[in-house]
């Protein structure tokens, strides 16, 4: 219980494409809202989509917006980051994070994550 496992990083070009996945052993799946974050060298990290707990309400980051989609598969336990027109600065260590919530609404955007993965690597290049 409590582990999340990030994959589908990798070196891609400018305006290419890929999808994050983070299988997530939280159970029940429909109990936590998720996120996903990154963490640029000698940056913060940063919130980039969240998720509440039934896919109700999704949030972006300004910089993504238009640009990523986050979802839920409930069936597999699996969320996921489909990145589209990538940019270099889209360039960090990706995490997906989950919290537990009472709130059917609630998208925290915030680190205040229980639950985090060890993160995956997306580079963009020019």
């Amino acid at each position: 219980q409590g582990q999340l496992v990030e994959s589908g990083g990798g070196l891609v070009q400018a305006g290419d494409s890929l999808r994050l996945s983070c299988a997530a052993s939280l159970h029940p799946f429909s109990e936590y809202a998720m996120g996903w974050f990154r963490q640029a060298p000698g940056m913060e990290r940063e919130f980039v989509a969240g998720i509440s707990r039934y896919s109700s309400r999704t949030a972006y980051a300004d910089s993504v917006k238009g640009r990523f989609t986050i979802s839920k598969d409930y069936n597999n336990n699996m969320l996921y980051l489909q990145m589209n027109s990538l940019k270099p600065e889209d360039t960090a260590v990706y995490y997906c994070a989950g919290e537990k919530t009472r709130s059917t609404t609630s998208v925290p955007t915030t680190t205040n994550y229980a639950y985090w993965g060890q993160g995956t690597q997306v580079t963009v290049s020019s």
